[in-house]
């Protein structure tokens, strides 16, 4: 990935307005400057990342203090000196105190507003990444109202197209044409987590009547006959920014399906998760991702015996004794970013892999939010 993708990620992962705060002591990073001159496309998350070895915990190092406006205002050319405040590291800008100590309560920050200050980013700059499916229960989906036809003649109707849906709608009233996706269930209970609806296009109501008229104003797929027509409201559309914060599920999450239907899953990919409202999961929660370590089975001889080696027999001795099957290490394979949920399940963005993600991969609560593997 090229640096200025990860760093519109690394962006659309902050808000100014961001409150994380550890209680733990800041850690520096070895051999970490003692000042900064900031550069032009530079994050609070990057200038950050150069002090820190947890740069997630950047407003702790900004001292970041809601009675101040915009306490962390910075421009490229502002220069950054390290100092410390009651044992502990903060960054301030220099300038407003020149040649005199850096002894203060509180970091320098700029109030006046100005055109080239590093900024905080919504998700339009990756929007292209991200999907608008949703996750429905499959009987209303099914009571939805339908794409019956279209003005043209073609199976296939795309933007500028006017199509035919068997309800009578209100007029200018915004819909999604979704298609049936796949059908979710937990693995371990069988309950039905809901039916993917996948975003094939957007459109306006023209003309309301016994059938109406709905102009397709933009398109991520051919819209066909049989599409479901659902309102675009406000709770359907994605947030403009995310705060970053730890899951706090109490019981591990797991993927449930690549959005893309591939095997494996990498960083900007989007994934399922089998949790979602009910479980307490929020839009902003991220997830470490593990793959379960694999089961050793010591033989008759003494030795290991991977799980792709193992015999019948070693399949017996592993369930009949614990002693000679012996579990290791779940392997960390990146960070997910929930940035949409449903009621029994979500949508995830991979924001970090060291290895590729797969289907049954393991969601847990991460012990940090510092993205490895960048």
């Amino acid at each position: 990935m090229d640096r200025t993708m990860k760093r519109l990620i690394l962006l659309a992962l902050m808000t100014f307005n961001c409150t994380l705060v550890s209680a733990d002591t800041l850690t520096l990073k070895a051999g970490h400057p003692e000042s900064y001159v900031v550069k032009k496309g530079d994050t609070l998350w990057d200038i950050s990342a150069t002090f820190l070895n947890d740069p997630w915990k950047w407003p702790r190092l900004w001292d970041v203090n809601p009675q101040i406006a915009n306490p962390h205002l910075i421009y490229p050319g502002d220069q950054l000196t390290l100092v410390f405040i009651d044992g502990q590291p903060r960054l301030v800008r220099n300038g407003a105190n020149e040649g005199k100590p850096h002894i203060r309560k509180t970091p320098e920050g700029r109030v006046i507003a100005k055109s080239n200050a590093v900024p905080a980013v919504d998700l339009a700059l990756i929007q292209n990444y991200l999907v608008q499916n949703r996750v429905v229960d499959a009987d209303w989906f099914a009571q939805q109202p339908m794409v019956f036809a279209g003005e043209s003649p073609s199976r296939h109707h795309v933007v500028g197209d006017v199509i035919y849906i068997d309800s009578e709608l209100p007029l200018n009233q915004k819909l999604g044409m979704y298609e049936r996706g796949r059908d979710f269930f937990n693995k371990q209970t069988g309950e039905a987590l809901g039916q993917e609806a996948i975003l094939a296009s957007t459109g306006q109501v023209i003309e309301s009547g016994k059938v109406s008229k709905v102009k397709i104003l933009s398109n991520y797929r051919e819209t066909k006959a049989g599409f479901r027509a659902l309102p675009m409201e406000d709770e359907a559309l994605m947030s403009a920014y995310f705060t970053p914060k730890p899951a706090e599920l109490k019981t591990p999450a797991t993927v449930l399906a690549i959005e893309s239907k591939m095997r494996e899953a990498g960083k900007l990919n989007v994934v399922y998760l089998d949790k979602g409202t009910q479980d307490g999961v929020e839009p902003g929660e991220v997830f470490s991702i593990y793959r379960d370590g694999e089961e050793i089975v010591i033989n008759n001889d003494g030795q290991p015996v991977p799980a792709a080696e193992r015999t019948a027999y070693d399949n017996v001795v592993a369930s009949l004794s614990s002693d000679r099957a012996i579990k290791m290490p779940d392997i960390y394979h990146g960070k997910l970013l929930v940035f949409k949920v449903f009621d029994k399940a979500s949508l995830g963005l991979i924001v970090s892999t060291e290895r590729s993600v797969r289907v049954d991969d393991k969601l847990i609560a991460p012990d940090s939010l510092a993205f490895r593997g960048e």
